[in-house]
């Protein structure tokens, strides 16, 4: 198979989707890769290193996209890359359909094999192609709060740890799956007064047992929401449902009602944000202000440490990658049902439930396009 991986164009995205080490591997499998030049030097990665490990260079993406079988990428194609995509076109990367209508339909209307990294899951629930960059992002996220809490960045100007005699930022973080519980333990380590909201009481004891009291663990309901909102200097939103909107759990009344100069970082942003006030942003342009509340909703955060995040990503998505390519999409989903579940859009159908109710269209089953599923 013909394994294309082109140049990020979102914006400020440096990452590439597979690393050397992961070429290497590929080529060693009997694949061709295709490379698009430049793609890995925003990630720090030269091209000396892609060539030693087997790679091919091409000049311009329109070339890597009509000359593979399969598409690597880090994040979703937007409106100039639509054209590139074609019929029966196998596209492995991060979808978040279920907050793009636009992008569903050009799948659709292209019949492209479309593979969602994101609702790649194992039977524990657990997403394993996600995990690596909700780690990054929840580890991003206190370090991003702390530094728009400054003055000069239009914060309140309170440091996020405190000094003695003076009281630290409170944080709350909405959410105790990987993203939150990581954002909770960093901003445990600089020193805030965490506290942590979830459903999950598992999840909650999970965190309080690996922290021992040094984070406060809370479940969530609507009052809590309210009162803990209110009082904090910082809310870092990580609530997700794998391949559907995240639920909006804080309100526009509860954003209002916040301190002047407080910050939201919506880690959630990507799959619709889990703040009403929430909406998407970009590293160049990362906030905004509403009820005097400063916003960060970048939705590629990870793309800030590209170098971190490509070795994460490619870590866990190679073994998939290497699958598809040895055995085609419809045997490696057949032998693989964890795979399976990352199939979003197939011969013009979608197959994810979540994303045919976010967009009002039909859902087909994954088993009723390809036998044996």
């Amino acid at each position: 198979m013909i394994v294309g991986i082109p140049k990020e164009v979102k914006d400020n995205e440096y990452r590439i989707a597979a690393t050397p080490e992961g070429v290497r591997e590929l080529v060693d499998a009997g694949q061709t890769v295709l490379i698009e030049e430049g793609a890995g030097l925003g990630s720090s990665l030269s091209e000396e290193r892609y060539k030693r490990s087997g790679a091919q260079f091409v000049s311009s993406a329109e070339d890597v996209w009509r000359g593979s079988d399969m598409i690597l990428k880090v994040k979703e194609p937007i409106a100039s890359e639509y054209a590139l995509m074609r019929e029966g076109q196998i596209l492995f990367t991060y979808l978040h359909l279920a907050a793009n209508p636009e992008l569903t339909q050009e799948l659709i209307r292209r019949k492209v094999e479309a593979v969602a990294y994101e609702t790649v899951q194992l039977p524990d629930g657990r997403l394993p192609l996600l995990g690596p960059m909700s780690e990054v992002a929840g580890r991003m996220a206190p370090h991003v709060a702390a530094r728009f809490l400054e003055k000069e960045a239009g914060g309140r100007g309170v440091l996020m740890g405190g000094v003695s005699g003076v009281r630290p930022a409170r944080v709350l973080v909405l959410g105790a799956g990987m993203a939150g519980a990581n954002a909770a333990g960093i901003a445990a380590g600089m020193e805030a007064e965490v506290i942590v909201v979830d459903k999950n009481l598992d999840k909650l004891r999970f965190v309080d047992q690996i922290y021992r009291g040094r984070i406060v663990t809370l479940m969530s309901d609507r009052l809590t929401l309210e009162q803990r909102v209110r009082e904090a200097d910082a809310v870092i939103g990580s609530v997700l449902l794998p391949g559907a909107k995240a639920p909006v759990i804080v309100s526009e009344e509860m954003v209002a009602s916040m301190k002047p100069g407080s910050v939201i970082v919506d880690i959630a942003i990507d799959q619709g944000g889990c703040v009403a006030t929430s909406r998407m942003t970009t590293h160049s342009d990362p906030t905004y202000v509403v009820h005097d509340v400063v916003h960060y909703c970048v939705g590629n955060m990870p793309g800030a440490v590209p170098n971190t995040s490509t070795y994460a990503l490619t870590n866990v998505t190679l073994p998939y990658a290497l699958a598809i390519a040895e055995k085609g999409l419809e045997e490696a989903v057949r032998s693989d049902a964890v795979l399976a579940g990352g199939v979003n859009v197939l011969g013009g159908s979608v197959t994810n439930e979540g994303v045919a109710e976010a967009h009002g269209v039909a859902y087909v089953p994954l088993g009723n396009l390809i036998d044996g599923v």
